[in-house]
C-alpha cells in the first residue's frame, strides 16, 4: 500500500535541468518505471517527483554530484558507514517536522529507539557528507519532499527551518552556492 499518491511528473523544463545537473558521463544506469515501481510496492512508498523521475530516467545515482562526498547514491543504498543497519522502513512516518538537536536532550529510555527511527523511518539515503551527516529525502508525512541533514547530534531541515525539495537541493548544489550558506 501506498502512502501517498503520485506526485505530478515534472515538466520537461525540470527533466532538462536534471539531466545537465547530472553529467552523463557520472550517471549510474536508470532504473526505468517498471523497476521503481516494483521498488514502490516492495517497499510501501510513492518516490516523490522529481527525484522518481530522476531515478527512473536520467540517473539512478550519480559519483559526481550532491552530495559531494560520494555523489549520489543510487535508490536503496547505503553509505558504508550509515550508523543504523537495521532494516529501514521508509513507509513508516518520517518522525520530525523541526530541528532536532540530540545533544541538549535529557537522557530517555526511548531515546534510543527515536535516534534510530530518524535514521531509518521515511525516507531514502541521497547521500553522505563526511561520514557523520547525511542527506536524506523524506517520502512520507508533512516534510515528504523535503531534504534534511541528519548527523550524529541531530537532524535539521535544510537549509533553514523550511527544508528545500529535491529539484531546490540539486540546484543549490550545482550553483555552487554552499551547502552551508
Amino acid at each position: 500500500m501506498t502512502t501517498t499518491s503520485p506526485d505530478q511528473r515534472p515538466d520537461e523544463a525540470t527533466l532538462e535541468f536534471l539531466r545537465s545537473a547530472f553529467e552523463p558521463a557520472w550517471r549510474e544506469p536508470v532504473l526505468g518505471d517498471e523497476s521503481v515501481s516494483a521498488w514502490e510496492s516492495e517497499n510501501g512508498v510513492v518516490l516523490p517527483e522529481p527525484y522518481r523521475s530522476l531515478v527512473a530516467e536520467i540517473a539512478n545515482g550519480s559519483s559526481l554530484g550532491p552530495p559531494e562526498d560520494g555523489g549520489l547514491l543510487p535508490l536503496g543504498w547505503l553509505p558504508p558507514g550509515w550508523p543504523y543497519q537495521a532494516a529501514r522502513n521508509p513507509a513508516a512516518r518520517f518522525p520530525l517536522q523541526k530541528t532536532w538537536a540530540r545533544e541538549g536532550e535529557a537522557p530517555s529510555e526511548d531515546r534510543p529507539e527515536r535516534i534510530a527511527d530518524v535514521y531509518n523511518h521515511g525516507s531514502i539515503v541521497l547521500g553522505t557528507e563526511d561520514e557523520l551527516s547525511y542527506w536524506v529525502l523524506v517520502v512520507t508525512g508533512p516534510q515528504r519532499g523535503r531534504v534534511w541533514l541528519v548527523t550524529d547530534v541531530g537532524a535539521s531541515p535544510y537549509p533553514t527551518s523550511e527544508a528545500l525539495g529535491f529539484l531546490e537541493w540539486v540546484q543549490r548544489w550545482h550553483a555552487d552556492d554552499g551547502w552551508w550558506d
